[in-house]
């Protein structure tokens, strides 16, 4: 047997103490236990990365931890909540074989007592947070039932979704699961019945997508709250790079169609410290996140700085949380926001802004601000009858399959992948009052007829106000789109900017204007044209 010695370190058990502790002022009486979330059923991190374990004893005592052939030693210390804790950082572990035991034993006083978890794999870890759009259930999504079909045949897909909470502090641990690490059934990713429990389809079919194309086990953490901003996801840290930590709202009660959700946090930090702070000891693979919805009208300029900052601080808060085990820089997936009606959101020119905001104003990621990120554009994804608003579309399926296309390329490395669709590089304006956009070599354009051009979604900005006038299409070929903007040699002007699908639903499912050969749209752009 390899003995290996752990280490306890205190920085990652920051916070005030979770309801499976009992202190007083003078003592504190801990169970030996694991962390809440180290359960059976769960994924670790798989290599080359290295997983963390970490759980409650008593004081001083010794612990011993069994993984396979090796055992790991460490001692049970006070962390800085005076809470005795042990914990111990593992070799790195293929994700090959399995399932496995892990058994952690405590030695006080010559009393041994243990605790044993079961069923676990070593795979890819994927965190996925954001507000309802994430929240959205198995159940909710189109083909409901075909999705439950599949579930049993994906045991290697492990799923765990975090309860509301809030916190005023950041905890380290959680005190509400809402569902223990489960193996994929109907029961698990239904939540028996009931409409935004669990499990959310976006995480479910993005990691189900996942081990399709992997076959590597894959462990999925659904964390997420409806109608909440980023600042409730963010550490006071973050919000100060933005000047955001001195700007507060209470809670607020949201309407929501067919249903009522009162108090939901807008507090700054609120969610962060209770439902993502407590898990930052657990050695992850990476992050997707669907939100952005609720910044339309709260704090909407901030968000090019803010969802940047957030994404940054939540590398180094959990490179930190793991000991260097979790990517300083790790892949950080998200969707652009889909389409509304005006009953959900007024129609103010504010919800286009934050798509545009989600790439911190660049149209794109990566980019400078936005290294090591992928998006999945999902303005093409209309859904005005989905029974929960149109704010709400149901067709999770496409969206997953995106976000699976940014995940290759960006978290594994597929350089032969290209995720992205058409954006046009450059808009250059022509004596005889057309602009001709010019798009990247390696993507040949579908251009949708619009009506026969009649109605098209770019607009252009033409005098010194910017009143935008539609610019219809006048030809297309694979690398170009000509619009017709002499419009603007009417008023006497040149056009000063394009844009592009800047609506609160730009276009009907599936037909907005400009794809490429593999079906992927063109993200909303705003570009200065050349003369």
């Amino acid at each position: 047997m390899i003995r290996l010695v752990g280490f306890l370190v205190f920085f990652i058990f920051v916070g005030v103490i979770g309801e499976n502790e009992q202190c007083d002022t003078d003592n504190c009486h801990v169970k030996f236990a694991f962390a809440s979330y180290y359960q059976d059923n769960m994924v670790l991190q798989r290599a080359p990365h290295k997983s963390v374990i970490w759980g409650y004893g008593k004081l001083d005592a010794k612990v011993t931890v069994l993984v396979m052939q090796d055992e790991y030693t460490t001692h049970v210390q006070l962390g800085t909540s005076n809470i005795p804790v042990w914990s111990v950082t593992l070799k790195p572990y293929n994700y090959i074989g399995g399932p496995h035991k892990i058994q952690a034993i405590q030695e006080h006083n010559g009393v041994n007592s243990t605790a044993l978890i079961s069923n676990i794999m070593f795979g890819d870890v994927w965190v996925c947070g954001g507000q309802s759009n994430m929240k959205f259930t198995v159940a909710m999504a189109f083909n409901a039932s075909y999705e439950l079909s599949l579930a049993p045949k994906y045991p290697n897909v492990r799923v765990m979704t975090v309860g509301d909470d809030r916190s005023n502090e950041p905890l380290h641990d959680f005190k509400n699961l809402e569902q223990p690490w489960s193996v994929p059934s109907k029961h698990s990713l239904t939540g028996d019945n009931v409409e935004w429990t669990y499990f959310s389809s976006l995480c479910w079919l993005y990691g189900r997508y996942l081990y399709d194309f992997l076959k590597v086990p894959i462990g999925l953490v659904s964390s997420n709250w409806g109608g909440t901003p980023i600042e409730t996801w963010s550490s006071t840290d973050a919000l100060k790079k933005c000047g955001l930590h001195l700007c507060d709202e209470p809670d607020f009660k949201l309407e929501m169609r067919n249903r009522t959700i009162t108090k939901v946090p807008r507090s700054n930090s609120a969610l962060w410290n209770a439902m993502i702070h407590p898990m930052l000891n657990m050695t992850i693979k990476g992050a997707i996140w669907y939100q952005g919805e609720t910044n339309y009208d709260y704090h909407n300029a901030e968000y090019a700085c803010s969802f940047p900052a957030m994404i940054n601080d939540w590398r180094d808060k959990w490179l930190e949380g793991t000991r260097g085990q979790t990517d300083k820089k790790f892949p950080f997936g998200f969707v652009q926001i889909s389409t509304t009606t005006e009953s959900d959101r007024p129609n103010d020119g504010q919800y286009p802004v934050i798509r545009w905001r989600q790439t911190a104003n660049y149209g794109y990621v990566p980019n400078e601000k936005m290294r090591n990120t992928f998006m999945a554009v999902a303005m093409d994804l209309a859904d005005n009858d989905s029974p929960t608003g149109g704010i709400h579309p149901r067709d999770k399926q496409t969206v997953a399959a995106r976000l699976l296309l940014g995940s290759m390329r960006v978290a594994y490395g597929r350089k032969d992948i290209n995720p992205d669709g058409p954006l046009p590089q450059s808009a250059v304006h022509t004596p005889a009052g057309y602009v001709v956009l010019s798009y990247q070599d390696d993507q040949p354009l579908v251009v949708t007829k619009q009506q026969d051009f009649a109605i098209f979604d770019v607009e252009v900005c033409c005098d010194g106000e910017c009143s935008m006038v539609v610019a219809p299409i006048a030809s297309y070929s694979n690398r170009h789109v000509i619009l017709d903007t002499r419009k603007c040699l009417e008023k006497g002007d040149s056009p000063k900017f394009i844009r592009y699908a800047w609506a609160l639903t730009p276009c009907e499912y599936k037909k907005c204007s400009v794809y490429n050969t593999r079906g992927l749209p063109g993200p909303p752009f705003y570009i200065e044209v050349k003369n």
